[in-house]
């Protein structure tokens, strides 16, 4: 069973830029996450959780939301099944908890698409 935990989280002024990691773990022994899709997501208070950026773990091929493009950016070290989520020019809208996905098909930006979750990390971006 895939395993996710986030880390990176926490308070940064507006204009600052924080990191996010998301450690994979739970495949059998000799699989890879080739055949995933791992996503970032973010769930504001009151607010649907959204779709931030995704990775075909194999390829490398990303997709960002267009309210983040050009800020955030999505990213993965294969050798350590660690996902990334550089976030730059943070602003107060962008306040939420993060969470990481992952999943083998399904759509990329919907939350349906997802089976598998971390427990999130909260960002806090203050004015």
């Amino acid at each position: 069973q895939v395993q996710l935990v986030e880390s990176g989280g926490g308070l940064v002024q507006a204009g600052g830029s924080l990191r996010l990691s998301c450690a994979a773990s739970g495949l059998a022994s000799g699989q890879t996450f080739d055949t995933y899709r791992m996503g970032w997501f973010r769930q504001a208070p009151g607010k649907e959780r959204e779709f931030v950026a995704a990775i075909r773990w194999g390829s490398g091929a990303t997709n960002v939301a267009i309210s983040v493009k050009g800020r955030f950016t999505i990213s993965r070290d294969y050798s350590k099944n660690t996902l990334y989520l550089q976030m730059n020019s943070l602003n107060p809208e962008d306040t939420a908890v993060y969470y990481c996905a992952a999943a083998v098909t399904g759509l990329i930006y919907s939350v349906r698409g997802y089976d598998c979750w971390g427990q999130g990390t909260q960002v806090t971006v203050s004015s």
